[in-house]
């Protein structure tokens, strides 16, 4: 196994909740170029957030929708995997099912989902009139994978569910992937990490220190074996910061750890403190890049980033979603000096160059 580099795409046209003018834009125009050197450079995965506000700006700033973005990018990548984040409660499964077998499509196999039980309790209400509480919010994710599975693998799909009813549903055509389009979700309440191990292919978690994520691996992997299921897999946000230097990676770091708690970037933060049951506290500076992405320490010269992400590799990490700023440049940068360094990765620098 090698731990392969994805990236979160910056459809909310920033990253850093204390730096007014990051040099990037929230534009499908912008997006396109980030995914297409991605793609180019031989980065595993891009995640499109499906948030309906804009959780780094504040609630009034513009952000790319997520399913209408990862289906026009399916049409201009050709090998980079594309990863939509799904919340229940803004969409039927059924529905769900279908777009993701045609993105599966448009994309000859390169679709996968991320189930996200939501936590923002505001942004649910503004656009659907209605908020479950934790429990059955995961309640809800658990049935909501069970209707994406049957119609993707089944010819005709019944279910009669709490949250969800279908009757005699057929599906054509089945997505690419068999049994289905793979789906990730993520969750650090037992009733979060019980449905994943019983619903779900892989297991996405918040950035945090090896000790942190080791221990989460391995509960996983006891919950999973418990339901007689194969393997998970396992993947981690966090925020890189590659430079030539150490010393020019450290000053980098603490520009980004000066948060002012401005009212627009505090407010998404006490709504997901407040929204989530974690099983640690959060501080501000943490969620400074969002997603404990400065808890894996991943700032440094690009030898020791690869060392870093070697350690996460021996607890069992396949996949990094990978945030960093200016995103376009810092692609380029981590694509064309630290990929070369993963085991696993395609020597892409000389061909890009070469265009």
């Amino acid at each position: 196994m090698s731990t392969r580099i994805g990236l979160w795409l910056p459809i909310f046209g920033a990253w850093l909740r204390n730096v007014p003018d990051e040099g990037m834009d929230w534009t499908f125009d912008y997006n396109k170029q980030v995914a297409q050197a991605a793609d180019d450079l031989d980065f595993e995965t891009l995640l499109v957030a499906e948030l309906n506000l804009n959780d780094i700006r504040g609630h009034d700033a513009p952000v790319l929708e997520c399913w209408t973005t990862i289906a026009a990018l399916a049409a201009v990548t050709k090998r980079i995997r594309l990863m939509a984040a799904i919340r229940p409660g803004f969409r039927f499964p059924g529905i769900v099912a279908k777009m993701s077998a045609n993105i599966d499509h448009i994309s000859n196999g390169r679709f996968e989902l991320n189930l996200v039980s939501a936590w923002w309790k505001e942004e649910m209400e503004m656009y659907t009139g209605a908020w479950l509480d934790h429990t059955q919010r995961y309640q809800r994710s658990a049935e909501f994978a069970r209707v994406l599975k049957g119609m993707w693998s089944q010819d005709v799909f019944n279910l009669d569910g709490t949250f969800y009813k279908n009757r005699g549903a057929v599906l054509s055509p089945k997505p690419v992937q068999k049994p289905g389009v793979p789906i990730w979700a993520g969750g650090e309440s037992d009733e979060g990490r019980d449905m994943i191990a019983n619903e779900c292919d892989g297991y996405l978690m918040h950035g945090d220190t090896p000790e942190a994520i080791g221990g989460l691996i391995e509960d996983m992997k006891r919950r999973r074996d418990k339901a007689g299921l194969p393997p998970l897999k396992f993947g981690m946000a966090a925020y890189m910061v590659c430079r030539e230097t150490e010393a020019e990676a450290k000053k980098e770091f603490s520009r980004i750890i000066d948060v002012h708690a401005d009212a627009k970037s505090y407010e998404t933060y006490q709504a997901f403190v407040t929204g989530s049951k974690l099983r640690t506290n959060i501080s501000l500076e943490d969620y400074s890049v969002s997603n404990r992405g400065l808890r894996p320490k991943f700032v440094g010269t690009p030898t020791q980033l690869a060392e870093r992400i070697g350690e996460y590799e021996k607890l069992g990490i396949d996949l990094v979603l990978a945030q960093c700023s200016p995103m376009h440049e810092e692609v380029r940068n981590i694509g064309e000096r630290l990929l070369p360094l993963l085991p696993g990765h395609a020597n892409q620098p000389a061909m890009v160059a070469a265009k």
